[in-house]
């Protein structure tokens, strides 16, 4: 646990560069687009518009899910994964694309995954904005359920730079696992619960209960529970509990191979 109390505390020191850093890399990424920043937004809304005409009108049929319209109990779940997606694979990959850098100036390494998570953040929130709108349109109303919205951002985010510390470690030490975690997130699409009700699919139970201890399954449930009002967290004591055990071992795991190998990155690279 002096590991994680390490990494936590370069986190903490080093906020004010995460913050900065991450706007860099928020402009930079679309400097070269006509659109701008605004792709932040229109890529997510197409892709949101191809899954709603594939799953919810072509294989869902347009039938509702729990009386709720399908194309309104899937957007919590989709943009979480858009934002989960892009932050796995961005931070799993950022230390080795800037360690070279990094190794010139003054601040521990560990902080890269933070960028990147804070760089997707901008652009989460406001396609939660976008998202909310659109409830609000379909006749979905706040509630005290999105009380626990602040619960969920927060167990999304250190799940996040958990498994993204992890990732970003291992990724620096052996980059065929990088090219194994983009082709095994693709497959996360479909077992997370993002375009799929696992209880509506006549799938056996013993499956469904394994499908639903997936970490990210946990969240993207967790925040359609949030907007649709539909169960609190700690009624979900088990699956939390199962998350957080997750979690913290991905943390500790990754925080002690992280300064185990760090000062020699630079080398594997």
């Amino acid at each position: 646990m002096k590991e994680v109390q390490i990494i936590i505390k370069e986190q903490i020191s080093n906020l004010q560069t995460i913050i900065r850093m991450s706007r860099y890399e928020e402009k930079a990424t679309y400097q070269n687009h006509y659109l701008g920043l605004l792709w932040q937004f229109l890529n997510p809304i197409i892709q949101i518009a191809i899954y709603y005409l594939v799953f919810g009108l072509g294989l869902n049929g347009g039938r509702s899910i729990s009386g709720i319209p399908f194309i309104l109990w899937m957007l919590p779940g989709i943009t979480t994964w858009f934002f989960m997606q892009s932050t796995i694979l961005k931070s799993s990959n950022s230390i080795y694309k800037q360690v070279g850098l990094v190794s010139k100036m003054k601040f521990p390494v560990s902080i890269l995954p933070s960028i990147s998570i804070t760089s997707n953040l901008i652009s989460y929130f406001w396609m939660t904005v976008f998202v909310v709108l659109l409830l609000v349109v379909g006749g979905v109303f706040p509630s005290l359920y999105w009380l626990q919205y602040a619960y969920y951002l927060f167990s999304m985010i250190v799940f996040l730079f958990a498994f993204g510390l992890f990732n970003a470690t291992i990724s620096t030490l052996i980059r065929d696992y990088h090219v194994m975690l983009q082709s095994t997130i693709r497959l996360f699409l479909y077992i997370s619960g993002a375009i799929w009700n696992f209880d509506t699919k006549n799938l056996p139970e013993g499956l469904v209960k394994i499908l639903k201890l997936n970490p990210i399954y946990y969240l993207i449930d967790g925040f359609r529970d949030t907007f649709l009002s539909r169960e609190w967290f700690w009624n979900k004591g088990t699956y939390g509990l199962i998350f957080w055990c997750i979690t913290l071992i991905f943390l500790i795991i990754g925080s002690h191979i992280h300064l185990k190998f760090r000062a020699k990155f630079v080398d594997y690279i």
